[in-house]
Formats: structure tokens, C-alpha cells, sequence
């Protein structure tokens, strides 16, 4: 009897796929790579889980848990084929401690809707990546999801309490639990950012924040990038450490405003969006501390949101700029750097200038509190050879930034789109350390192989992914 009909004998004809027209839409995330699955399972059980790792552990077939596909980094793309585990229905908030402010829920729950459900007990969940109306609470854990509030308050890594994980023989290990506090080695910690390489995480234990009492949310107009950096480092400087601090280039700003209507100024160089939060004294104070450090850095206009929905309305667009960039062009490619807050302007010109000479239009959007830049390379995938330019863009733009000494992702994991990058910023010791943790905790190397740590074949990987694409081109757009 084949894997494929063992697996429906046990979960049910509704939770296990093969024909192409079924899980062809598992072989790509938000990324450029792609790769089909043999077979794609919906689980919705710890129990299911066992079973399936337990059978395809068994088969020696690779496995690929799956959040709701919005990686960048291919950190779901089933590059050796095998089993994709989609947690889609495993999406219930199985407990919300508020006097321990903390909850229990399924990897399939959605960031958004956690927060939402702890909004009525003055509490929330403090990752909100820009996916965070379709990401998962386990896709966070994998790929340690971070996001614009993140600068003061820290990734998913400094939020996850516990976690219970499956392992490559079925057997459920819990990590961690509703303390803050545990003693012993990190296990928890090393599992978030693992990307789904060691287990199947099966159910998270967050840590809940309370909602602060006030939010002041400001709109800082500049005539150029270098003004809205050197503001940046202004406000660090000063021993402002905001709940969110932005910055979009006026690209960015021309494509986001077009499609959201926000109130962006497409005419600037650039704007910075500002949050403090935390309590009234408080944030009046540095409200005005960032009015002050702004104006001085040559800000021409500081808009502040003058209502619940008008803060609500700039946040909306800036999360939802990458849908706007469709304006520009139908495809783009997404980078994930992070330098030095004080080397932003100089990377940035960089970025500008590898742009120029591959002659491809680059809309800055980021992080700027934390140095985490997100270059938007725009392109058009049906222009013939345009794939090689794109990625020898990106290739020297992640250069740069490390040559800047920064390091080559901040939020979005590294899946099949970083790994060779990995020797730039880790000695070959680091990562046979790395590659000995992943093997004592998965010594079958089953869990989502081909990620993370630089492996042979693996480039060629990529490399026959993004050809597929290619192929592709006339067919999906044309």
C-alpha cells in the first residue's frame, strides 16, 4: 500500500492530497522559489501529526510543516518533494491565562486574530509582522517573525513561553512552559527560528503584553533619505527607544498612497513613522522629544494622527505596501538586511546606485528604528533574463550590508533564499556547531531539508527553482 493511501485510511479521504491540481498551490511561499510536493496532509490533531511523521519518517520521505505561505525566504517550498504538513486547521486559541498574560493556541492561529481575541482582556500579542493578517502564530515561531513594533518590545523569540514539538519519531516533547522564567538550556530558544528543520511545532504557549494606556502615532515629512536617517539616529541618540519607528523611501511613498489613500505624501524624499506608546505622562513627553528631534533633522512637516482611525489607516497602508507595489510592477523581490542604524544612508545610497546600474527601480521600505532594511527590487518576470539581473542585484546588496557589518536577514528567515549567504557572517565551526544541534535533535535529517545551513546541491536548488519560474513566465502571465 503507497504512503498516500495509508495516510487517507488513517486521517480520511478530506485530509490528504496528491493530484497535481490539489497541491500544486504548496510548491511556492511569498518568495521566487518553487518546488512541488509529492503529498500535502491537513492535520488537526498532535495525534495526526505523530502519525504522519511517524509514516513518513518510516517511508524516509522529507517532511514540510506549513503555516499560511507567506514566507520570503522559501522556508516552505518542498525543495526535495516528500510530505508539505499544512496546519491550516489546526487554528484554535486553546487558552488565554490573562493573570499569567499568557495564551495557549494551534500553530494555524492567526497573528492577527490572537490579538484580537485578547484585545477584550487589555491584552495582546506583540509580533505583528506585515503578514499579519494571513500569518500563523507557528510560521512566526519558524522563522522568529518580527515586524514594526518589534523594535522596542523584541521578536517572536523574546514572546514564546513554551512550545510543544513532534519529533522525527512521533514522539511529543513540550519546551518551556507558562513561566517566564525557565531553568536549564534554552530549548525553546533554539527551536524558534529553526525553521520547521528539528520537529513540528503542534501548539505555542505566548506571552501576552497589555495594551498600553496611550499611543501617539506621528507622520515625519523629509526632502531626502539622509535627513529622514540622520533623525533616526537623532532620536536613538537621545534615549528614545519608540514602539515603532519607519521609513519609506518616495517610491514607496508614490505606489502605497495610489492604492490607500492614507494620507502619505507621495511628493517627499521620504517620511519616518513614528509610535511611542506606554503611559499618558509618558508618552506626551516623548511625543514631544520626537516632535523636537525630527524638526531639528529638517523634517518640512510633522503630521500627527489625529484619531484611533487615522493611526489605524496609516498602519494599514504601510503593512500593506508590498500589495501596492503592483502599481509599479507585476513582480518584485523583497530583501531582508539589517546594518547599523548610523551606516542606513550609506547602504541606502549604495542601494540606490546597484539599482541604477542593473537598471531596476528599488522602493525602500523598513525598519529604520532597528536597521532592518527591506530594498524592493521591481521587476517584470516575462522580461527575458531579467531573473539573473535581480538576483545579482540582491546578491550585491546583501554584500554590502554585511561588508557594513550587518548580517543578511532580520525577520524573514533564511530558508532556500540565504543559505549561501550563511558563510559571510558564520566561520565554518559556527555552523558545524549549528549542523550538530540539528542532528541530535533530528538525526534522519527528514525535517524540511535543504534550509537554513548551507548544503550541497542546495544552490542548484534554488537555481532550478528560479529557471521554473522563468518557464513559467509566458504561461502564468501572458
Amino acid at each position: 500500500m503507497s504512503l498516500a493511501q495509508r495516510l487517507r485510511d488513517a486521517l480520511g479521504p478530506d485530509s490528504v492530497f496528491e493530484a497535481v491540481e490539489d497541491t500544486v498551490m504548496y510548491e511556492y511561499d511569498y518568495g521566487l522559489d518553487r518546488s512541488m510536493p509529492d503529498l500535502v496532509a491537513l492535520p488537526r490533531s498532535t495525534a495526526d501529526v505523530q502519525l504522519l511523521v511517524r509514516e513518513a519518517h518510516s517511508a524516509g520521505v522529507p517532511i514540510v510543516a506549513r503555516g499560511a505561505g507567506t514566507g520570503i525566504a522559501g522556508g516552505a517550498v518542498p525543495v526535495r518533494g516528500g510530505l508539505v504538513i499544512s496546519m491550516a486547521r489546526m487554528n484554535r486559541i486553546l487558552e488565554i491565562d490573562q493573570a499569567n498574560r499568557c495564551a495557549v493556541v494551534q500553530p494555524g492561529v492567526v497573528n492577527l486574530d490572537l490579538s484580537k481575541a485578547t484585545e477584550r482582556f487589555g491584552l495582546f500579542f506583540a509580533p505583528d509582522p506585515s503578514s499579519q493578517k494571513a500569518s500563523t502564530i507557528g510560521g512566526n515561531v519558524a522563522n522568529n517573525a518580527g515586524g514594526p513594533h518589534c523594535l522596542s518590545l523584541g521578536a517572536t523569540v523574546n514572546h514564546i513561553l513554551g512550545l510543544e514539538v513532534v519529533l522525527q519519531d512521533g514522539k511529543v516533547v513540550r519546551l518551556g512552559g507558562n513561566i517566564p522564567e525557565a531553568l536549564g538550556l534554552d530549548l525553546t530558544g533554539v527551536m524558534v527560528g529553526s525553521e520547521g528543520t528539528m520537529g513540528v511545532v503542534t501548539e505555542v504557549t505566548v506571552r501576552l503584553m497589555r495594551l498600553p494606556e496611550a499611543v501617539r502615532t506621528a507622520l515625519a515629512i523629509f526632502a531626502s533619505v539622509d535627513a529622514a536617517s540622520e533623525a533616526v539616529s537623532a532620536l536613538i541618540g537621545r534615549g528614545l527607544v519608540p514602539s515603532a519607528l519607519e521609513m519609506m523611501d518616495k517610491l514607496a511613498l508614490s505606489a502605497i498612497e495610489a492604492a490607500f489613500h492614507a494620507g502619505y505624501p507621495p511628493e517627499a524624499g521620504a517620511v519616518l513613522l513614528v509610535e511611542v506608546d506606554g503611559l499618558l505622562e509618558q508618552v506626551e513627553a516623548q511625543a514631544a522629544v520626537v516632535d523636537e528631534v525630527c524638526r531639528a533633522s529638517g523634517a518640512l512637516d510633522i503630521r500627527l494622527a489625529a484619531s484611533d482611525e487615522d493611526r489605524a489607516r496609516l498602519w494599514a497602508a504601510r503593512k500593506g505596501a508590498a500589495s501596492a507595489m503592483g502599481r509599479i510592477a507585476p513582480n518584485y523581490y523583497l530583501h531582508d538586511a539589517v546594518v547599523p542604524r548610523t551606516r542606513l544612508p550609506r547602504i541606502l545610497a549604495h542601494v540606490i546606485e546597484i539599482g541604477q546600474r542593473y537598471e531596476l527601480p528599488i522602493a525602500n521600505l523598513f525598519h529604520a528604528g532597528d536597521g532592518n532594511l527591506h530594498p524592493m527590487i521591481l521587476f517584470d518576470v516575462r522580461e527575458t533574463g531579467i531573473l539573473d539581473r535581480v538576483l545579482a542585484a540582491g546578491r550585491e546588496m546583501l554584500n554590502a550590508c554585511v561588508e557594513a557589518g550587518g548580517t543578511i536577514t532580520g525577520e524573514h528567515g533564511v530558508g532556500m533564499e540565504k543559505q549561501a549567504y550563511m558563510p559571510l557572517i558564520f566561520s565554518a565551526d559556527d555552523l558545524g556547531v549549528m549542523g550538530k544541534v540539528r542532528s541530535a535533535i533530528d538525526p534522519s535529517g527528514n525535517f524540511n531539508p535543504g534550509k537554513v545551513l548551507p548544503t550541497p546541491g542546495g544552490e542548484v536548488a534554488a537555481t532550478k527553482a528560479v529557471a521554473a519560474i522563468s518557464a513559467m513566465a509566458q504561461d502564468v502571465w501572458i
